[in-house]
């Protein structure tokens, strides 16, 4: 359906009891509504709640003014765990791209495929960090994940399946540990509870009471954590 001018995906599951807007990072909207929800209800709460909707998109512009563009240059900083490290591009380096002190030092033979050489790299430091702070986080909770996994998830930082699988974004690796804790339990928070419903907010309070702190930090800074 459209709204004014705006295109919003609608999906339909059989996991919701209520409608649910959401802005996703590109600026999209997405909603969420029970299977049982007719097309005319849908769109009657999305249209009741159309003010903060445009809201919400003006916010994210204004968060998205603080997009960065990067090149594989030297000087250019890319974000690891929280902090900046400025890129240095090496010679007849031992491995492609490693961290040395306050830089990234990516071998000049890999700058044709710096995009992937930086995937990669930011991939295998997410799953080794993240299965690091799951053992802490996991022993707070009754239900334990039974797979996770580190993808590229397009506009979501983690989500969870049916089965009870974690997945994450491998950006997140980008995001200060104690933020990245917050990602991790929210998500086990979703074990419990599939939806964003009063219970999983009193839930993940529980577990992290300074959950507001993290969820803002990502909200201020998850247009800079990107290649």
């Amino acid at each position: 359906m459209k709204l004014e001018d705006i295109d919003i995906t609608i999906e339909k599951t059989d996991r919701r009891k209520t409608v649910s807007i959401f802005i996703e990072r590109n600026g999209s909207i997405r909603v969420l509504a029970p299977i049982t929800t007719s097309d005319e209800k849908v769109e009657a709460a999305v249209k009741s709640r159309a003010y903060q909707i445009f809201k919400k998109l003006a916010k994210w512009k204004e968060l998205n003014q603080g997009k960065v563009n990067r090149e594989f240059v030297n000087g250019q900083s890319f974000l690891y765990l929280g902090r900046n490290y400025r890129l240095i591009l090496a010679e007849n380096q031992e491995v492609p791209l490693k961290i040395s002190g306050s830089f990234f030092h990516l071998d000049k033979k890999h700058l044709n495929k710096a995009d992937k050489v930086f995937k990669d790299f930011y991939k295998a430091k997410a799953e080794q960090k993240i299965k690091e702070r799951m053992k802490l986080i996991q022993e707070k909770f009754q239900h334990k994940p039974t797979a996770i996994k580190v993808l590229e998830l397009q506009n979501r930082w983690a989500s969870w399946t049916p089965k009870n699988g974690l997945n994450f974004h491998w950006k997140c690796i980008m995001a200060p540990v104690s933020v990245l804790d917050y990602i991790i339990t929210h998500e086990m928070v979703h074990l419990k509870h599939p939806n964003h419903s009063p219970e999983f907010w009193n839930e993940l309070d529980k577990k992290m009471p300074n959950y507001r702190e993290n969820e803002d930090w990502l909200k201020r800074n998850g247009v800079k954590m990107s290649l």
